[in-house]
């Protein structure tokens, strides 16, 4: 069965992180117009990730940005274009 390109997005980081909290947002229907997106298919090229994971709790913002960019490195390799990112770790009690 194929998966949406959100679904691959959500396993791969649940992989890679182990998140308490993770919401994978497709909003490419907001960017059909964007100049970066011409060439591209349709849809499934702009994301927005919100994540609160323990694994990012010893990384700097930079650090959690690149983590997650490399962990989803093929997907940008096929089409994903942009991603919006919320990421920390969860607060101390």
């Amino acid at each position: 069965m194929m998966s949406t390109r959100a679904e691959r997005i959500e396993q791969t980081l649940r992989a890679a992180f182990a998140p308490a909290v993770l919401d994978v947002v497709d909003e490419s229907g907001r960017h059909a117009r964007h100049a970066g997106r011409q060439g591209l298919p349709a849809g499934e090229t702009h994301y927005a990730v919100t994540m609160v994971a323990e694994s990012l709790r010893e990384l700097s913002r930079l650090e959690r940005s690149r983590a997650v960019h490399e962990a989803l490195d093929a997907e940008f390799k096929s089409g994903l274009h942009a991603l919006s990112l919320t990421l920390s770790a969860p607060e101390s009690v």
